[in-house]
């Protein structure tokens, strides 16, 4: 039966790609153009703007928001498994604010900026991508939201906000996140990056086609070795020859998705990530953690070779209200348990995450106050 579900589930990872497209029965994607937004730095980026989609509709009282924040690579597409109609991010009870982080080309990256293109984009933080969501959530009149919610870096995002705007959330939802982002991780996106940058059709940033070589081993690293576990292949493929067409076929699909710069950009912020280093915190990571008020549901994924499990565990020793589940521990899908590959793991985010809400809103009474 395991193998069967592997099995079915296999060609999503390939599919993946085409899911985050937007269509058009689908909210329209809006820019709020900033200016320049100056980053923690010191450092500007010029004629800044941020994209972004909505679900559902703000009540009168706007006590019904729900800022959701993205994933390394990914875009306001990367939880659409959670948002709609009875699923946990319910467009009938919430309103929805789906964010695209600096970097992942929708937002002003290094591929979209005539300002400050490719590699003389200056540097940011995840905090960075924080402050340009605040400046987004004022200028939509929201003072005060629901949740902030995120998948992998943007689980990481979630947090920071949790640090950063104690007050600003009732609630934090932070799936296969990191609170401080550990050596693996770094060695794991550092690889990715040589992958890319040692790749002579890289050019020091300025091709004019995508440095495919490169790009093809970034994707073997990340998606196919960090993201998924060694089981999923145990149960995908009896002949292990197989694997070799199937990641060729990976690799074709995902060559043109994501621009090559924005990630190495993205990498750059996500080795950075430390609450302890938010402002006011003096470094101090326990100090930071014990700096969130909101009620916080860490989900993490069993095996997680990207984001490893122990380092949220640990971390939600340090907040103050805080639930911990193990995203169908049996199944053993690593950082793809909060992709949206698998039917299985799917469920359960929705459950936990919509119980969750559940108990954040008392049962729904904080919508009708």
């Amino acid at each position: 039966m395991r193998s069967a579900l592997i099995a079915a589930v296999a060609g999503l990872l390939l599919h993946a790609s085409v899911t985050l497209a937007h269509r058009p029965d689908q909210p329209p994607h809006q820019q709020y153009r900033i200016g320049d937004l100056t980053l923690e730095s010191g450092e500007v980026i010029k004629d800044f703007s941020i994209s972004y989609v909505t679900h559902g509709t703000l009540n009168a009282q706007k006590s019904n928001a729900i800022l959701m924040v993205t994933a390394i690579s990914g875009n306001h597409h990367r939880l659409d498994f959670l948002i709609g109609p009875g699923k946990a991010l319910d467009t009938s009870k919430y309103f929805i604010v789906a964010t695209d982080a600096i970097g992942n080309g929708l937002t002003t990256s290094p591929s979209n900026s005539q300002a400050q293109p490719r590699m003389k984009f200056p540097k940011f933080v995840m905090r960075d991508m924080v402050i340009s969501q605040q400046k987004l959530m004022e200028h939509l009149g929201i003072k005060h939201v629901l949740a902030v919610v995120g998948p992998s870096m943007g689980g990481m995002q979630a947090l920071q906000w949790g640090v950063s705007h104690p007050d600003f959330m009732d609630s934090v939802v932070a799936l296969v996140p990191l609170a401080k982002t550990p050596a693996w991780s770094v060695v794991v996106m550092e690889a990715s990056r040589k992958a890319i940058m040692l790749d002579p059709a890289w050019n020091g940033g300025n091709y004019t086609a995508p440095p495919a070589n490169g790009i093809r081993l970034w994707r073997d690293i990340l998606g196919f070795l960090a993201a998924r576990s060694p089981e999923m292949y145990r149960y995908q493929f009896a002949n292990q020859a197989d694997v070799l067409p199937w990641l060729k076929a990976q690799e074709d699909a995902l060559l043109t998705v994501f621009d090559a710069n924005d990630w190495i950009y993205q990498t750059w912020a996500y080795d950075a990530h430390d609450v302890g280093t938010t402002p006011g915190m003096n470094g101090d990571y326990v100090k930071a953690l014990r700096a969130i008020k909101a009620k916080t549901l860490i989900m993490v994924g069993q095996k997680d070779l990207l984001n490893p499990e122990w380092e949220p565990v640990d971390a939600a020793r340090y907040i103050r209200d805080v639930r911990v589940v193990t995203i169908r521990p049996e199944a053993i899908t690593g950082h793809a348990s909060a992709g949206g590959l698998f039917p299985a793991d799917v469920d359960v985010l929705n459950t936990e995450i919509a119980g969750f809400l559940d108990v954040v809103t008392n049962r729904g009474a904080k919508l009708r106050q």
